[in-house]
């Protein structure tokens, strides 16, 4: 067998045979350390035939397993930690993997430090963050017995004072445990309160990841795994949860203040953060790996059409063009695939509507972020326990015709409201923007078909193209691509219906020529030297337009 142990710092790696190893500070000790915490003769490590007992030799301050004090012999199975003072021993059967590391490492093979995203798949737990687990969790046990929340509520402490007064708790906690020399050697005391603080008051072990700008989204599969994706790929985070209960407690977190909940009858929710990123939660019975979330991050700071051409998303061609449509009022739906950055899109067309026009938004959960000053935003509501009281998209769409808004911005159509909206288009609301799931301009005009059938009434296909046709003028398609960038792919016009089939041109079409050797698409967004049909108002309003634009 193998004992590593972590004193003071360092690691060291011994053989063991059988017999007995007492542990403590005296020069007879097999196993020394020369720590003032520690008694003289303080345990005692007994191997026999594969298997380690350690026992405690009524120390002064006694003997930690993961965390919790021991009062008798004790088997050290499945990589149990042993707190000795401020050190930490482990016993394996003499592999040496899954030894004690130093803070926010993970070792592996002759202590070299290996990237958090690669997974052994052999199941093994890092003891140090076990360990960091157990203690966190007496942490905040402790803080619920210190912290009285009735007495709290009843005075009408706020959010941010039940945060100060958390923090002054858990402050006090951990220095009482640095005090009585019970914190691990390894373990920094000011990360473990921020860490107790973020799990008792905020998304726990999330924190860090929200945080972080060059992750844009979060996916929880279970309190294990937590993926992220940076520059459009996915990577295995050293992120954790120390078990579903503590995901489900995130989850609550994010839902309560929303006035949404998920439970066994309900068991998946959308909802939004405080900053308008996207949540969606699914768990068990629907979620077998576990409670499951997935967060799409908006950036701390809007994108901005210019910020889409730095990043060739479109080009200032198409900003200038699209920059046009808006100020023309023209009917605008952008599509794409999940994930394609529609919502991020869409933002940006809102950006160039006037300061002065009232624009009313229309979200299932709201997310967009507009900068105009006369904006009302409403947001759909689901049922509540008793399945009563939901308002829908489409209750929305209909209710803020009668608003007097001069935008609307549906912020997806995926339904009945789909009709709603084209009729707002046609019936003097010009300029209303919406994203739709489609991959490709002609797929949104059979998507749109079929959310209108979806609304319940029993239309021709000819009625309801001649609806799509008359409302719609222009569609932004966006795609991602396969190595993670958005791109527009095509700038349609909707020209008008002939006979049964709508007819549309593409303004701009994107065209690859090719991968790069680090997998990047290689193309550019170029003109079909198509002109709007439209171009006519624009001279006649007097606008200037740069033809070249069009490629001619």
């Amino acid at each position: 067998m193998t004992l590593t142990t972590l004193i003071d710092g360092k690691r060291d790696v011994r053989e063991l045979t059988d017999g007995t190893y007492v542990i403590g500070r005296g020069e007879i000790c097999r196993v020394r350390i020369d720590q003032p915490e520690v008694s003289e003769r303080h345990a005692i490590l007994t191997v026999r035939d594969g298997r380690a007992i350690i026992e405690d030799l009524h120390s002064s301050n006694g003997t930690l397993v993961n965390g919790e004090p021991i009062d008798r012999a004790f088997v050290l199975d499945g990589g149990k930690v042993v707190q000795i003072g401020s050190s930490l021993l482990r016993v394996s059967d003499g592999s040496g993997e899954g030894a004690p590391a130093a803070e926010g490492e993970e070792t592996g093979e002759g202590g070299t430090v290996q990237p958090a995203e690669e997974d052994s798949g052999d199941g093994a737990e890092d003891p140090m963050r076990e360990l960091r687990r157990s203690v966190q969790t007496q942490i905040q046990c402790e803080l619920l017995k210190r912290m009285d929340l009735k007495k709290l509520t009843v005075q009408g402490v706020d959010r941010e004072g039940l945060e100060e007064t958390a923090r002054e708790k858990i402050h006090a906690i951990v220095a009482e445990v640095v005090a009585n020399g019970r914190l691990p050697g390894g373990i920094d005391p000011e990360r473990l309160e921020e860490d107790v603080f973020n799990e008792a008051m905020r998304l726990g072990p999330l924190e860090d990841l929200l945080a972080d700008d060059s992750v844009s989204e979060i996916m929880v599969n279970g309190p294990d795994k937590v993926y992220v994706e940076r520059g459009g790929r996915l990577q295995l985070s050293d992120c954790q949860f120390a078990d579903d209960a503590s995901v489900m407690a995130v989850i609550e977190r994010i839902v309560a203040p929303l006035g949404r909940r998920i439970d066994e009858s309900q068991p998946y929710v959308d909802a939004r953060l405080a900053d308008g990123s996207r949540v969606n939660a699914i768990i068990a019975p629907l979620a077998l790996s576990g409670p499951t979330v997935t967060i799409r991050k908006f950036s701390r700071r809007a994108f901005s059409a210019v910020d889409m051409t730095r990043v060739g998303t479109w080009t200032e061609d198409i900003a200038a063009f699209m920059r046009l449509c808006v100020s023309l009022r023209k009917n605008i739906v952008v599509a794409g695939g999940t994930g394609s950055g529609k919502t991020t899109l869409l933002n940006v067309l809102s950006s160039f509507i006037p300061r002065t026009e009232r624009i009313v938004t229309v979200e299932d959960a709201a997310e967009l972020r507009l900068q105009q000053p006369h904006v009302v935003r409403l947001e759909a509501r689901p049922p509540n326990i008793e399945g009563k009281g939901a308002v829908t998209i489409r209750d929305l769409v209909r209710n803020c015709l009668r608003m007097r808004p001069d935008r609307i911005i549906v912020g997806e159509c995926r339904g009945g409201e789909a009709l709603d909206m084209l009729q707002a288009m046609n019936t003097g609301h010009d300029g209303s923007l919406t994203t739709v799931h489609a991959n490709s301009p002609r797929d949104v005009v059979s998507r749109l078909e079929t959310m209108v059938l979806m609304s319940g009434m029993e239309l021709p296909s000819r009625a309801i193209r001649e609806q799509i046709a008359s409302a719609i003028d222009i569609i932004i398609h966006e795609s991602r691509l396969s190595d993670g960038s958005r791109r527009v792919m095509a700038v349609t016009e909707v020209t008008g219906l002939e006979g049964d089939q709508i007819v549309m041109q593409d303004i701009f079409a994107f065209q690859q020529s090719g991968v790069g050797p680090d997998g990047r698409i290689v193309g550019e967004l170029r003109a079909t030297g198509s002109v709007p049909t439209w171009i006519d108002q624009v001279r006649s309003r007097g606008a200037e337009i740069d033809m070249g634009m069009f490629g001619r």
